[in-house]
C-alpha cells in the first residue's frame, strides 16, 4: 500500500516519498523513530490501527501513540475472510458454531501471529459465539493459510491469500467480518447478515506524523491523500493486493482509533493476550 501511494503523492506534493522499512518489534521500532522525528511533517508513520489500539495493551515499552503521535488519514483496508480447510464438516458459519459447541477445543484456527488483526478478530468471533476453538499461531499470514491448506488447521481469518485456493477448490469461504461482501466473492454473506453483527472486524492502515507537527501541513498531507486514494488507478492497485484504497481523514481517524482500543483493549484483558 505505501509504495502504490508514494510516487502519486510525491507528484502533488512536489516532494520525493521514500518508503523506508523498519520491520522490529511488532512495528514498534519504525513508530518510535518517527516519533523522534522533527515535528515538520516530512517524516510519516505508515502502519496499521493496531499499532495504537493494540501494542501498547501487549508490549511494554510499546511508543505512547496518543502522545507521540497525530492521526493524518485513514489509507485502506484488508477485509478478513472465514476461510475453513476444504473437507471441513460444515457448509456454513452456523453449523462451524454447532460443531464447534459439540466438540469444545477440538477444533483449531490459525493466524499470522499473537495480537495480530487475525488473531483478535478470533477471539472476538470465540467471545461473541461462546465457542472453544484453539488458536494457533503462525509467523505470517502465508504460513496460516497454507496450514489450513495442508489440513493442520481448521480455520483462519485471512486477508485476501486465499483467494486464488478458493478459486482453485483447496479451501472454503464461509463469511466475511467486515461491512460489505468480498467483490471477488460476492455469493459469501458478511457477518451481519448472519446475525453475528458484532463480528465485524477490518484490518486498517493510516498514516500518522509526529506530535507538534502543524495542524496545516496535516490538512496538506490528508487533503493529497484524498486525492491519491479516489484515482481509478490506485483503487485498482489496490484491489489487486485484496485490499480497498478507503480513505477518512483526520477526525474520522481518531474516533476509530477510540473505538477500536475500547473493544480491543477489552479483548486483550479478557482473554490475557500479551506479546511479553
Amino acid at each position: 500500500m505505501a509504495r502504490t501511494v508514494s510516487q502519486p503523492l510525491a507528484d502533488l506534493l512536489g516532494q520525493p516519498v521514500i518508503v523506508d522499512n523498519k520491520p522490529g518489534g511488532s512495528g514498534n521500532t519504525s513508530a518510535a523513530e518517527v516519533a523522534r522525528s522533527a515535528a515538520d511533517g516530512y517524516t510519516l508513520l505508515f502502519a496499521p490501527l493496531t499499532q495504537q489500539t493494540v501494542n501498547p495493551y501487549v508490549i511494554k515499552g510499546s511508543p505512547d501513540m496518543v502522545k507521540a503521535m497525530v492521526p493524518v488519514a485513514i489509507v485502506g483496508r484488508n477485509k478478513l475472510h472465514l476461510v475453513v480447510k476444504k473437507d471441513l464438516a460444515v457448509k456454513n458459519v452456523k453449523e462451524l458454531i454447532e460443531l464447534a459447541r459439540s466438540h469444545p477445543g477440538e477444533l483449531n484456527y490459525s493466524s499470522s501471529g499473537v495480537a495480530t488483526s487475525p488473531h483478535l478478530l478470533g477471539e472476538l468471533f470465540l467471545k461473541q459465539t461462546g465457542v472453544n476453538i484453539v488458536h494457533v499461531p503462525y509467523k505470517g499470514s502465508g504460513p496460516a493459510m497454507q496450514s489450513v491448506l495442508a489440513g493442520e488447521t481448521d480455520m483462519v481469518f485471512d486477508p485476501g491469500l486465499a483467494f486464488q485456493h478458493i478459486r482453485m477448490g483447496n479451501a472454503r469461504m464461509l463469511a466475511v467480518a467486515s461491512d460489505k461482501r468480498p467483490t471477488q466473492f460476492p455469493d459469501t454473506p458478511t457477518m451481519g447478515e448472519l446475525g453475528l453483527p458484532a463480528i465485524t472486524f477490518d484490518a486498517w492502515t493510516g498514516i500518522w506524523v509526529p506530535a507538534g507537527t502543524p495542524p496545516e501541513t496535516i490538512d496538506k498531507l490528508s487533503k493529497a491523500l484524498a486525492n491519491v486514494l479516489s484515482q481509478p488507478a490506485i483503487m485498482r492497485r489496490f484491489e489487486d493486493l485484496n485490499a480497498e484504497a478507503r480513505y477518512r481523514d483526520t477526525a474520522e481517524f481518531k474516533a476509530m482509533l477510540d473505538s477500536e482500543t475500547k473493544t480491543l483493549s477489552a479483548i486483550i484483558k479478557e482473554r490475557n493476550i500479551t506479546l511479553d
